[in-house]
């Protein structure tokens, strides 16, 4: 039972599609909000945040570059700890559809330190942002793919990298499989949210991006809700 979570699964999740998308998918960028609450999906990205920024002495301005950002609905809490510790924070969302794009203005319409941006990651310039996010973004590419997709990222850094993406287990899969069903019925969330699960991580798969990249600045950790954290620092001229 579940030996298929042994290995990421290789189906495309419906987001991946863009010739689809439409009222349906915006109202799956709801539905998604609410399972991100559920299973706190922000936390991890403000952890790996947090200690980008003390390592470099805690500076009063920050800027953020979330790329693959959906709704951008994790950034809020980014945006609460600012507010705590007094920080100057710009956090730009990027992601490549409209949809997302449309529903991140929407949702931050009266925030001013939040920037839409539809754009693809590879058009992005280097040391764009002092730390590029992705929450739940990396697990779309496939492992030959990974690489240059998280290199890229290093690279429009100026500080470093912080991922946050899914723990790939029999728990969690059982977990967002039945808390789809029951908040949701549209075929985006059926569909993807399970995916999403047996597309995460396990450990060897974040050992085997560090040694395709010759990360030595790497650190992985595990955290609730079935995440895992990656910090990258980014390397001293």
């Amino acid at each position: 039972m579940f030996r298929w979570l042994r290995h990421r699964a290789i189906e495309l999740e419906l987001m991946d599609d863009f010739s689809i998308g439409g009222p349906e998918l915006r109202e799956a960028l709801q539905h998604l909000r609410r399972l991100n609450r559920i299973f706190g999906a922000a936390k991890p990205t403000l952890y790996g945040v947090r200690q980008l920024w003390a390592e470099a002495g805690k500076p009063s301005r920050l800027s953020i570059l979330d790329i693959g950002s959906g709704s951008g609905d994790v950034n809020r809490y980014l945006l609460q700890w600012a507010d705590v510790n007094r920080i100057d924070l710009k956090i730009t969302l990027v992601d490549i559809t409209e949809e997302a794009c449309e529903e991140a203005k929407q949702l931050f319409l009266n925030e001013p330190r939040i920037h839409v941006m539809q754009h693809d990651l590879f058009a992005l310039p280097d040391a764009y942002a002092d730390v590029i996010t992705g929450t739940q973004f990396v697990h779309h590419f496939a492992a030959e793919e990974l690489p240059a997709v998280v290199d890229k990222m290093l690279k429009t850094s100026q500080l470093g990298v912080v991922i946050n993406d899914i723990h790939r287990h029999w728990i969690a899969w059982a977990a967002v499989w039945i808390t789809a069903r029951l908040i949701s019925n549209n075929r985006y969330i059926l569909h993807d949210g399970p995916l999403s699960v047996a597309k995460g991580f396990r450990s060897a798969d974040w050992k085997r991006l560090g040694k395709a990249l010759g990360l030595t600045r790497m650190c992985y950790a595990w955290r609730p809700l079935f995440r895992y954290v990656v910090i990258i620092r980014k390397n001293k001229e």
